[in-house]
């Protein structure tokens, strides 16, 4: 039993892996509560939802047009130092947040998306330089066990921040929501000061600006395992993502009842959470790649489960079993592209890890919006499914190396691994 339980060795083996998951954990719980407190200062301000939409625009598009140039840099520079420098600039975003929101209306709606613009901006930065912490910091064999425990942190910072967030801007207004975010930060800047210098290593440093960054998206390119598990990620967020349907659903098929739409919400994220507590029984498995296939596979079937359940509590169990699903191939998909990927690229992997994370939902969300305008929610919900399991399952049969793979390379033929990422070579023979 115990070794089906998360493997909390790397926490305790690593003081520095400690401080960071801490502070890491402290600083989600800050962002869950900012999020809460835009959306409601928006919505407050305008009654309208293009301009709430506008927010995960604000936030999406730095991300997306910034993130493989800061990976770039993360690859030519101090990682940990790049790192605290990018988490201040958030903190500094985040003051100047509190202090509009103590001020009341004196700053325009615009305004307010321009702050929290420039603070993803800075998360455009800090991102790919987290995701090269980890691989630093551990060995190899404890590397999924160390992902699972951020991962755990994270659920548990979107179960406990929102409804903090709540309680807060109910007592105490949107400005000191946004006051705790930004001390927040400080556990973050915690963890990271204990950290010693991590500069990229084994190769010459990254080319600036877009040669850099054509190095690393060569990689990915050459590189089927890392391909594959980006590509499988995207085919369990962009082609059925099913949040912006669950309203839809509940309305179509359960009456509209808002106690089950909160159900709804909080089910992927009770499964994930689960998954996690869990997470010994897939973190200890030899072949990741195989095992992130399954994990979106099942993320797929669940939602087209869901989608035709007649019963409200069936259909919670589905999505249950979703969140579950969804952590399993999360923690194996990072596992594969942070132990496959060489270090010195690891900026770079990472920043389009994050990019295929961010866009990947937003994407997903609205192909499942306009689907169900021309049909109904129940229709976009099972074709987002069965899109994702037919990708998927594409994905492995074109990707034997994820199918035989081990976190180490050792499957003879899709090893992914450079010595000069800024020189072409031959490219990797897929498995």
């Amino acid at each position: 039993m115990r070794r089906a339980l998360i493997d909390t060795a790397p926490l305790r083996a690593s003081r520095p892996f400690r401080r960071l998951w801490a502070g890491g954990t402290l600083s989600a719980l800050g962002s869950q509560m900012t999020l809460v407190a835009v959306m409601f200062q928006v919505w407050g301000m305008t009654h309208s939802t293009t301009w709430t939409g506008a927010v995960a625009l604000a936030q999406a598009v730095p991300l997306i047009g910034l993130g493989l140039f800061a990976g770039a840099v993360a690859d030519r520079v101090d990682r940990r130092r790049f790192y605290l420098v990018m988490t201040a600039g958030q903190a500094g975003c985040a003051v100047l947040l509190a202090v509009q929101g103590f001020l009341g209306d004196v700053v325009p709606v615009s305004g307010v998306l321009l702050l929290v613009a420039a603070q993803s901006c800075f998360v455009a930065g800090s991102g790919p330089a987290a995701k090269t912490f980890l691989p630093a910091l551990l060995p190899r064999e404890q590397l999924a066990a160390g992902l699972a425990s951020q991962r755990i942190g994270w659920q548990g910072a979107m179960l406990v921040g929102p409804a903090l967030g709540g309680l807060v801007l109910g007592g105490l207004g949107v400005g000191a929501c946004y006051a705790v975010d930004a001390l927040s930060f400080a556990g973050a800047l915690y963890g990271a000061l204990a950290l010693p210098p991590l500069a990229a290593e084994g190769a010459a440093p990254a080319r600036p600006g877009l040669g850099g960054v054509a190095d690393g998206l060569a990689f990915l390119i050459r590189t089927p395992v890392i391909r594959g598990a980006l590509l499988t990620d995207l085919a369990a967020t962009a082609l059925s993502m099913p949040m912006s349907l669950f309203p839809l659903v509940n309305a179509e098929r359960f009456g509209g009842d808002p106690r089950t739409l909160g159900l709804f919400l909080s089910a992927v994220a009770v499964g994930g959470l689960v998954a996690t507590l869990f997470s010994g029984t897939f973190t200890r498995l030899p072949r990741p790649g195989l095992v992130m296939l399954w994990g979106a596979a099942g993320w797929g079937a669940a939602l087209v489960l869901f989608g035709l359940s007649p019963n409200r509590w069936l259909g919670l169990g589905c999505l249950v079993l979703a969140g579950a699903a969804d952590t399993v191939s999360v923690v194996c998909r990072s596992t594969l592209v942070q132990s496959r990927t060489p270090n010195a690229l690891l900026g770079r992997v990472g920043a389009a890890e994050q990019i295929v994370g961010q866009a990947g939902p937003d994407l997903g969300n609205m192909r499942g919006g306009v689907v169900a305008d021309a049909t109904s929610g129940v229709v976009a919900l099972v074709s987002g499914g069965l899109l994702c399991l037919g990708t998927v399952v594409l994905v492995g049969l074109v990707t034997p190396g994820l199918r035989r793979g081990t976190a180490a390379g050792t499957d003879n033929g899709d090893r992914g691994e450079e010595t000069d990422p800024g020189r072409p070579r031959e490219a990797a023979a897929d498995a």
